[in-house]
């Protein structure tokens, strides 16, 4: 039975905190524009419940009148003696926020011993869940939560046993952890709610993110998203956008399936329906996608994605070099990565380029490189490429990949007591990388890659690219032509100057803290 339920109510408070990064990183800018859509879909579910009202807090984008603290972090003593809580829900989606998670739990407990505490998102494999209970955690979902978190509130509510509720753990009336059969996969989501924005609180979103297909199937050894794709309809996806653009206003939107073009011909239905869609109200929406490089060679589909608005795309290059793409199980060469790169700019799409550098190889692959080699290769590549904007991370062994057994059967792993989760961001080296790269090198490439591609000098192109926006009258009879190439280079150097200035914070924020040190200390106990 549980020994956590609620109190005799007839209305709870449910909220879901979305802890913020430990420190300033590259995501930072962005994240002030947009939220996680996953605890807003689980708002939107317990909103609708008989006896409850949700709201979700993302620490990351805290912006109209939320109650900060001295340091920027949300006030949550403030926030709890206004609404306070019967329920606080953390969202565990990314790996570096964990300590915050576990930070904002017990901070919860100490102010609310009543509160129940339920946790949930990718960071949970099954031997993290401990340390979750030691937080003061009560409940965590394993897997997702839309039809687990249906059945534990009204369990709570009621009292009733949980122990038959598929994808929880919890720990018993002995403090035994005790981890329910798993839930299989959501493949109606028809039957789920819209994700309601408007239970966001104090956030300023400008980007939306939204969904029709859950799951890859590429089987990647780094990646936690695993098993065969499940989509959603394709009027779901349109009645999402559609209620976003209506009630909130919304033109940016960022399509967070890991592969957009999946199921090729509802894809091409879907364009076709976004395209008379955006024809009918007379507004051109913006939308990025995630997206393989491959279906550059899906002439139509990229027609069909450009006339739907679709200008970004964001392509998992990995890198440039073949040894490490064979690895990764790329199944393609760097020579043939330019080649489809070009397809999709002579369609016109803004290309992102993903990248992870120093990827670890397998036992019994001889492959010898430099750093300084290296770097030349990643920064040769991205040039030949023509990338717009680019991300460069360091690999990182999330819990319950592939790729962290691996590094742990070899003993390469830097111990987490010195180099704890807040680190597992990709912006620093966590395992003992192949040689003769050492990991202050990961450390420094990351930077030097990054450094080459954003510079200050870009805000003194943006000034004299406007100057030349006059010239465009002579390219009247093609305008939307002359005016796409226009907006390519006065955006990308927008976008790299204020690179610039991320990394630049980044630098600052490095240079204060105690990583250096604690990297040695972890170096030398692993060897």
């Amino acid at each position: 039975m549980s020994i956590k339920v609620l109190s005799k109510k007839t209305k709870y408070q449910f909220r879901v905190i979305t802890p913020g990064y430990p420190a300033f990183n590259i995501y930072s800018t962005v994240a002030k524009r947009t939220t996680a859509l996953g605890p807003v879909l689980v708002a939107t579910i317990v909103n609708q419940m008989q006896n409850w009202k949700a709201e979700v807090i993302d620490e990351n984008n805290l912006y109209f009148y939320a109650p900060v603290l001295e340091n920027g972090r949300l006030d949550h003593e403030f926030v709890q003696k206004e609404r306070p809580a019967d329920v606080l829900g953390l969202y565990g989606g990314l790996t570096s926020t964990i300590p915050r998670l576990y930070e904002i739990a017990k901070y919860y407990k100490k102010i609310d011993k009543n509160i129940i505490i339920v946790a949930g998102g990718q960071h949970f494999a099954k031997n993290n869940i401990n340390e979750a209970f030691s937080a003061g955690v009560d409940y965590v979902i394993l897997g997702e939560a839309d039809e687990t978190i249906k059945e534990l509130f009204p369990a709570l509510e009621q009292g009733l046993d949980v122990s038959k509720i598929k994808g929880l753990a919890y720990l018993d009336s002995n403090k035994n952890v005790k981890i329910n059969e798993p839930r299989d996969p959501i493949t109606d989501f028809d039957d789920l709610p819209l994700a309601d924005f408007s239970l966001v609180r104090h956030a300023n979103i400008t980007l939306y993110p939204v969904s029709r297909i859950r799951g890859c199937g590429m089987d990647c050894e780094f990646c936690t998203v695993k098993g065969r794709p499940r989509y959603g309809s394709v009027e779901r996806l349109m009645a999402q956008i559609t209620y976003l653009v209506e009630t909130r206003n919304a033109k940016y939107f960022f399509v967070v399936d890991d592969l957009f073009g999946q199921q090729r011909k509802e894809t091409i239905r879907f364009c076709e329906l976004l395209k008379d869609y955006q024809k009918r109200i007379h507004k051109r929406l913006d939308f990025t996608v995630q997206i393989r490089l491959d279906k550059a060679k899906d002439p139509e589909l990229l027609m069909a994605m450009r006339s739907a608005g679709i200008d970004a795309v964001a392509i998992g290059f990995e890198s440039p070099i073949d040894e490490e793409l064979k690895v990764m199980k790329k199944n393609i060469r760097q020579q043939d990565m330019i080649s489809l790169v070009k397809v999709f700019h002579k369609f016109g799409f803004i290309v992102h380029g993903m990248f992870i550098f120093g990827y670890p190889l397998k036992d019994g692959i001889k492959f010898d490189m430099d750093i300084d080699q290296r770097i030349k290769h990643f920064k040769n590549f991205m040039r030949t490429a023509k990338i717009d904007t680019v991300q460069v991370l360091l690999p990182v062994p999330l819990p319950g990949t592939e790729l962290e057994e691996r590094l742990k059967s070899q003993n390469r792993i830097y111990s987490r007591d010195l180099l704890g989760w807040e680190y597992y961001d990709g912006n620093f080296p966590l395992f003992e990388p192949d040689p003769p790269v050492t990991a202050e090198d990961m450390h420094m490439a990351i930077r030097k890659i990054m450094g080459r591609f954003y510079q200050f000098k870009y805000m003194l192109l943006i000034g004299l690219h406007i100057f030349s926006f006059p010239a465009m009258v002579f390219f009247l009879h093609n305008i939307k032509w002359i005016w796409s190439k226009w907006y390519r280079i006065w955006r990308n150097n927008v976008i790299r100057f204020g690179g610039w200035i991320v990394l630049k914070g980044w630098t600052a924020e490095f240079k204060k803290s105690s990583f250096s040190a604690k990297l040695s200390q972890a170096k030398q106990k692993l060897n």
